[in-house]
């Protein structure tokens, strides 16, 4: 296959996809399928890389019932085979900035000392910010990662449904994430569409490129 023809099923796909309201719930992903969404969302861009974030894939039923509950009863919580729910840090710490710089020397098989300059760069402008500063840009990466989530559960045919609505103190108490230094950020229902979703069959609306885009 060409790289024209792939670039065509990219945009396909594109259009193929929309936030599922109504999901198939006899139908779940295989091990295969998820562990290529996991792999996708781990390989997203991040600010210096850092992805100061952690993701929660749940397939439990009576979490996800907890979490539907704490999403004004939205049914895609409890219909969609799994739930992904991105957490950032709440305080950036040190030792976050030292684990990933460990993990850089130990993947790129160079020392912990050639990485000095960027460690004190990433030290001096993280750690600098406020704990709500952190969390702003913290959230901002999760957003990332859920494109990422979006795009290559598209192309695998495999529906998502991206959410904001949902209680996020009481997410975070049902997956105890304070106690992690987390709190969710935003969420996604990921699974197979229904047939009786009449929402699949409706034209998709966005701006037209003229009123998206100015080119200078």
């Amino acid at each position: 296959m060409n790289l024209e023809v792939k670039n065509e099923n990219y945009i396909e796909s594109l259009y193929w996809r929309y936030a599922t309201k109504k999901f198939d719930n006899e139908k779940e992903l295989s091990e295969e399928d998820l562990e290529k969404l996991l792999e996708s969302v781990q390989l997203s861009a991040s600010s210096y890389g850092l992805q100061p974030y952690e993701i929660f894939v749940i397939k439990d039923s009576e979490t996800k019932q907890k979490l539907r509950e704490a999403a004004w009863n939205q049914p895609q919580l409890t219909e969609s085979s799994h739930v992904f729910v991105f957490a950032n840090f709440r305080k950036i710490e040190e030792e976050h900035i030292d684990a990933y710089l460990d993990n850089i020397a130990s993947s790129r098989n160079t020392s912990r000392e050639s990485l000095k300059g960027m460690e004190d760069m990433l030290k001096n402008t993280i750690l600098s910010l406020s704990e709500e500063e952190q969390r702003i840009w913290g959230a901002k990466q999760t957003y990332i990662a859920l494109g990422n989530l979006l795009s290559a559960a598209a192309g695998f045919k495999i529906d998502t449904c991206p959410m904001e609505g949902f209680d996020n103190a009481k997410f975070d108490e049902i997956l105890n994430l304070e106690e992690k230094n987390l709190t969710s950020s935003v969420i996604a229902t990921v699974g197979y569409r229904s047939e009786e979703d009449s929402v699949q069959h409706f034209e998709k609306v966005r701006k037209n490129k003229s009123e998206l885009y100015t080119i200078l």
